[in-house]
């Protein structure tokens, strides 16, 4: 009976100390710096992800970010599920993991458990953005505008590839429907 007891105390131990570890970004990866947090928040456009369980199905999908009273970041993804054929909305929180002007955050959508959310790449406009989670699992590309150049998504694709992202796993998204 101890023996089981310690087993699940590790095993306990182990991932509570995943899910608070301070990793949050990919190696070989670098978070933007300098970055203007004013300038990143409105709308964006996902272009591009690798699919996940909590997007999975969805379209149309977008990310609006804003300031809320206490300085954290509001987070309102939107998406349209082609399975259930209806719209969905998650709301969290952002913060920043350590400076401002470094764009690293946490974000979070489930109280006290929070992901990697790394802006490794951004245009001078603010207008194109290459967005790393915590590990190779988890990137996006994402446009002011429900489009991107060419070129801006050859570059994008390079960054990732270079970081060691699959990028031929990433789904690109439709934005065919409007709310």
């Amino acid at each position: 009976m101890q023996t089981k007891k310690i087993i699940y105390l590790g095993t306990l131990f182990l991932f509570v100390a995943t899910i608070y570890s301070c990793k949050t970004i990919p190696e070989n990866a670098t978070a933007v710096k300098p970055f203007n947090k004013e300038k990143y928040l409105g709308k964006w456009y996902e272009i591009a992800r690798l699919d996940f369980m909590f997007e999975k199905n969805l379209n149309n999908t977008t990310a609006e970010y804003s300031l809320r009273e206490d300085g954290t970041i509001k987070v309102e993804n939107k998406g349209y599920n082609i399975k259930k054929d209806k719209w969905t909305q998650a709301i969290g929180k952002a913060k920043f993991v350590g400076n401002e002007d470094i764009a690293m955050l946490k974000v979070s959508f489930f109280g006290p458990f929070y992901a990697g959310y790394n802006v490794i790449a951004i245009d001078k406009e603010y207008k194109y953005a290459l967005v790393a989670g915590k590990s190779t699992k988890y990137l996006w590309i994402l446009s002011r505008e429900n489009t991107i150049p060419e070129n801006i998504k050859k570059d994008y694709l390079k960054i990732a590839e270079n970081i060691g992202y699959n990028i031929k796993d990433l789904i690109w998204v439709k934005h065919d429907k409007q709310k």
